[in-house]
C-alpha cells in the first residue's frame, strides 16, 4: 500500500514507519522541523504543518490510507493555544484532506484522555463518554483530544472510512525526543529524578499499538474506537520494574498526591525561571490520581491488541537509550 503519516518523525510516528517499511509499504511522512525519527529510513518526505490544509492535501495525494500521528503532548495547559489548534484544527484538516484525495482509509491516533475518567470506581470501554470541552475539570490536553474525536466523527458522517486508536502511556524503543515518561525513565536511570508520586498509569508497549493500528487498516470499522492500553501500575512499581532491568535504584522519597499537588505550582514557577520542562505539573498530577482501569477487550477481540509484558517494554526501551546515549 501506500501511506501517508502525520507525525511520522515522533515517537509513535517513527515506530509505525518502521512497522510499514518492514511489511513492504511505500510511506511518505509529514515533517514539519525534526526529522530524527525517520532518519537513514527509505520514505518519501513532504514538509508541511497539519494546521495547513494544503500541506495535508499535497501529502495525501495518491496514497491508500493514512495515519494521523501528530499531535500535542502536553501537561502545561493550552501552551497558548496551540494545543487546540495542532489537536483540533489537526484532525478537521486531516479529514477534509482525506475527503479531497479520495483516500481510502483513516486511523486517527487519539489517548485514553480523550475520554471522561469519571465514574472513578467504574471500568472505562470504550463506550464511556468523552470529555466535555466545557468542563474546566479536565486539562486541555484531554480536551484537546475530545474534539479532534469529534472531528473525525464528522467525517465519518460525510462518508470517511475513518476509525479512532486511543493508546495510554506509551513505552519502548526509537524516543528520541525523549516522550514526558521516555524523560521521566532517562532520569531514573540517572538518578537526577528527585522523587515518585503515589500515583499510578497504564503503560503500553508503543509497538503493541503500532500492530494493533496496523491491524485496524482492515478491521478497524469506521466510527468506531478502539482502546489500545496495557498495564496499570503504580509509578513506584514502575520504578521497581525499571530498576528489575537497568539496575539502578529508584528514588526512595515518594511523595502523597495532595502533597504533590500542593508544591506542583512551585515546580512549574521554578522550571519556567530556568526555561526547562518541569518534572510534573498540576496536570500531569490530576493524571495519576484518576481512574485508570482501561478495558482493552474490544481491541484485542478486533484487532488482536496483546500487551506484551511491561519488563519487555522496559528491557527494549533502556537498551535503545543506552544506544543513542541517553543514559549513563
Amino acid at each position: 500500500m501506500k501511506i501517508a503519516v502525520t507525525g511520522g518523525a515522533g515517537f509513535l510516528g517513527g515506530n509505525l514507519v518502521r512497522a510499514l517499511l518492514d511489511r513492504g509499504d511505500t510511506v511518505r511522512v509529514l515533517v514539519r522541523e525534526d526529522r530524527s525519527g525517520i532518519d537513514s529510513l527509505s520514505v518519501e518526505e513532504v514538509a508541511g504543518d497539519v494546521r495547513e490544509l494544503k500541506d495535508l492535501q499535497r501529502c495525501f495525494e495518491g496514497v491508500d490510507a493514512v495515519f494521523h500521528c501528530a499531535a500535542i503532548v502536553s501537561i502545561q495547559g493550552s501552551m497558548g493555544g496551540l494545543v487546540e489548534a495542532v489537536n483540533v484544527g489537526g484532525p478537521e484538516n486531516v479529514v477534509q484532506a482525506c475527503l479531497d484525495q479520495g483516500v481510502k482509509k483513516l486511523i486517527h491516533f487519539s489517548s485514553v484522555h480523550a475520554l471522561d475518567p469519571r465514574p472513578q470506581n467504574e471500568p472505562i470501554t470504550e463506550t464511556r463518554a468523552l470529555c466535555d470541552p466545557e468542563d474546566r475539570h479536565h486539562p486541555a490536553y484531554a480536551r484537546s483530544k475530545a474534539n479532534g474525536e469529534r472531528a473525525i466523527l464528522e467525517g465519518v458522517a460525510r462518508g470517511l472510512d475513518a476509525c479512532i486508536l486511543n493508546p495510554s502511556g506509551m513505552i519502548g524503543p526509537w524516543d528520541h525526543k525523549p516522550s514526558p515518561l521516555g524523560e521521566a525513565l532517562v532520569q531514573m536511570h540517572n538518578r537526577s529524578l528527585p522523587g515518585l508520586v503515589n500515583g499510578g498509569y497504564n503503560w503500553v508497549d508503543v509497538r503493541d499499538v503500532v500492530a494493533s493500528a496496523i491491524a485496524a487498516l482492515e478491521k478497524g470499522v469506521a466510527g468506531e474506537r478502539y482502546l489500545v492500553t496495557g498495564h496499570s501500575t503504580t509509578v513506584r512499581e514502575l520504578a521497581l520494574a525499571a530498576q528489575e532491568v537497568s539496575g539502578k535504584k529508584p528514588p526512595m522519597m515518594t511523595s502523597p498526591l495532595w502533597l504533590a499537588r500542593f508544591s506542583a505550582p512551585i515546580m512549574e514557577g521554578w522550571a519556567k525561571m530556568w526555561g526547562k520542562p518541569p518534572i510534573y505539573t498540576r496536570e500531569s498530577i490530576q493524571v495519576l490520581g484518576d481512574n485508570d482501569d482501561f478495558v482493552c477487550r474490544k481491541a484485542h477481540e478486533t484487532l488482536g491488541h496483546t500487551p506484551r509484558p511491561l519488563v519487555e517494554s522496559l528491557r527494549d526501551a533502556y537498551a535503545w537509550f543506552e544506544s543513542a546515549g541517553m543514559v549513563e
